[in-house]
């Protein structure tokens, strides 16, 4: 069910804004000069670049007290996006800000404050979740804390939420927002409550090079057989002869993916190699597999990429059925952007030649969470409607 206010007044219900500048005071108040006052606006998405991590309590209380909203969600990452103002725009290397407001039906959200080792906010949550069904769970967290994916995987189970997000990325502490607290812990963020209509999609920055494989012997992280042969030699008959006869080329252009069980849309999880054996003909990944597993190889480039954020955007253009977006938060890999070194440089401007000049806020992350698992160099748009 939509938001009704934006429907019967025609008025905007979500607004964004981006800046960058020489420090932290400049960069948040030039975002704030650009940043729209819109009325009744009840809840905010902050995002800052990493230069900006030790400042940010600092940060969300001028957006506080300037903006008139008095909840805001957020973290750091090594950069950060929006579209605005009819531009899309990334920023990072520096100082920067982004941020996203937008005005909620009363009691439509619900808080998730800083989670470290245990599910506690959630029981204190239990009327709330009765009573609004959430459909959304958006949340940051700490890439550090040992406990971080049960802790996404008890909100999911414990909420029926579809669970999105994003790690907090960058060289200083990996501070995130959720409501008045700045915390360092664990996992923090907002579940939407059932009356906001959203819509979610994920793109992977990969192709796969051959179809799903077996895994028939292995160790934990190390795959000895697939579909029966020693694994090096499925791998070397599939990134082809010039990337076989020097292994040492494919770290970064070739990774593995395991396929996600059930999915309906050809998900899959990426995970980097990590070493080859040539003499015993294993290899190793960077996520532990077992017998009857499947897994393939993919190709990661810009070309993989754009094919993949292209059907992405399509697919979800089609799901609109002609509605447009009323705001939207974007969560990219840092191996994507924002430089232009980045796997995909221009996805924000792809996101707006397909949806329009949708307010839109986001941040480059260590890790990206759709459906409550953990992806690598993919991106997650979330759309309020």
């Amino acid at each position: 069910m939509a938001d009704s206010m934006g429907a019967s007044t025609g008025q905007p219900r979500f607004a964004a804004a981006l800046a960058g500048g020489a420090d932290w005071a400049e960069a948040a108040k030039a975002c704030l000069d650009r940043l729209p006052r819109l009325a009744g606006a009840t809840q905010g998405f902050l995002y800052v670049s990493d230069a900006l991590a030790d400042q940010l309590g600092s940060i969300v209380t001028l957006f506080r007290g300037v903006s008139g909203v008095e909840h805001w969600v957020g973290t750091v990452g090594m950069g950060v996006c929006a579209i605005a103002g009819g531009e899309a725009r990334t920023l990072g290397g520096g100082p920067a800000v982004a941020a996203l407001i937008g005005r909620f039906p009363a009691g439509a959200l619900r808080l998730l404050p800083s989670m470290t080792d245990g599910l506690d906010a959630l029981d204190e949550a239990a009327t709330w979740l009765a009573l609004h069904r959430p459909t959304l769970a958006l949340v940051h967290g700490n890439p550090n804390n040992g406990k971080l994916m049960d802790l996404v995987q008890g909100v999911a189970q414990r909420t029926g939420a579809y669970v999105v997000g994003g790690l907090t990325a960058g060289r200083g502490e990996p501070a995130q927002v959720a409501g008045r607290a700045v915390s360092t812990g664990g996992l923090s963020g907002l579940l939407v409550g059932a009356e906001v209509e959203v819509a979610t999609a994920l793109t992977q920055g990969c192709r796969p090079l051959g179809p799903a494989h077996t895994v028939t012997a292995a160790d934990r992280a190390v795959i000895m057989e697939l579909d029966g042969r020693p694994a090096l030699d499925v791998f070397r008959a599939e990134i082809g002869p010039d990337l076989a006869a020097d292994l040492r080329r494919v770290a970064g252009p070739v990774t593995a993916a395991l396929p996600v069980r059930g999915s309906d849309t050809g998900e899959y999880l990426v995970r980097d190699l990590m070493a080859i054996d040539p003499v015993r003909g294993w290899i190793a990944i960077a996520e532990g597999a077992e017998v009857g597993d499947t897994l393939l190889f993919c190709r990661r480039d810009r070309d993989a990429a754009a094919a993949d954020m292209d059907r992405m955007l399509a697919s979800l253009k089609r799901r609109l059925g002609g509605r447009t977006p009323a705001g939207a938060l974007y969560l990219s890999c840092i191996a994507r952007g924002p430089d232009s070194a980045g796997l995909l440089p221009d996805e924000v401007e792809r996101i707006a030649r397909v949806l329009g000049d949708v307010p839109l806020a986001g941040f480059y992350a260590a890790g990206e969470l759709s459906n409550g698992r953990l992806h690598s160099y993919s991106g997650v748009l979330t759309l309020f409607l």
